[in-house]
C-alpha cells in the first residue's frame, strides 16, 4: 500500500476523489497527509472528516518558497510518501520538493497541456483563455512535475468539448468532472508500480 499526500490550496474536489478511491479499493494506497497553502480552505475539513493529518504552510511565514517547501519536505519525512498529488495546489513547488520526490510529484491541471497552461493558468483563467481562443476541445491533464509551471511529462489527458455559448464556469463544470475521473486512475496504476 502506497502513501499519498495531497497538496491542496481550495475546496479539495479532487482529493476527495482519490480520498474516495483509496476507500473503494481502487487505489491500493492511502492518503496519509494534506498539504495546505490557505487557511480555511474546505479541502481542510475533508482531512479531518477522514482523519488525515494535515497542516498549513503559508508562504508569509517562511523567508522564501525554498524555505516553506523545506518546511513541507520535512513535515512529510514520517509519512514515507510514495507519492505526491498536487490537487488545485496554487503555488508553484520549487526544486527542493521535486529533487526530494523525483519522478513521484503529479499535477492535473483543467486543459489539454500544451494550450493554457503556464505562470497565472490556474482556475477560471484557464477556462477564459480556452473560450477566447476560440478552440473547440479542453480537457484536463495529469502530468509529472518537473522544475517548470506545468512542464513535465504528459501521464495522461481526457477531452471535454468546449460547446456554444459556454462560460467560464460551464466549462470548468464539465472538464472537473473529468477531472475527478482522471486523477484517480492516473492515482490507482502510479500505486501499482
Amino acid at each position: 500500500m502506497k502513501n499519498i499526500a495531497i497538496f491542496a490550496s481550495g475546496s479539495g474536489s479532487d482529493m476527495q476523489s482519490v480520498v474516495d478511491a483509496t476507500l473503494s479499493g481502487q487505489i491500493d494506497g492511502r492518503v496519509a497527509a494534506l498539504v495546505a497553502n490557505k487557511e480555511g480552505i474546505f479541502a481542510i475539513e475533508r482531512a479531518k472528516t477522514h482523519g488525515i493529518d494535515y497542516k498549513t504552510f503559508l508562504l508569509g511565514e517562511y523567508e522564501n518558497n525554498e524555505a516553506r517547501d523545506k518546511a513541507i519536505v520535512e513535515y512529510l519525512k514520517p509519512y514515507n510518501i510514495d507519492l505526491i498529488v498536487l490537487a488545485g495546489y496554487l503555488a508553484i513547488v520549487t526544486p527542493i520538493l521535486v529533487d526530494e520526490y523525483k519522478d513521484r510529484i503529479i499535477n492535473i491541471h483543467p486543459s489539454l497541456i500544451p494550450k493554457h497552461c503556464g505562470i497565472g493558468m490556474y482556475g477560471l483563467n484557464v477556462h477564459r483563455s480556452v473560450i477566447a481562443s476560440g478552440d473547440k476541445v479542453s480537457g484536463c491533464t495529469v502530468h509529472f512535475v518537473d522544475y517548470g509551471a506545468d512542464t513535465g511529462k504528459i501521464i495522461e489527458q481526457v477531452e471535454v468539448p468546449v460547446k456554444d455559448g459556454d462560460t467560464p464556469e460551464t466549462l470548468q463544470a464539465r472538464v472537473l468532472e473529468q477531472e475527478h475521473k482522471l486523477l484517480p486512475s492516473v492515482v490507482a496504476r502510479l500505486c501499482k508500480k
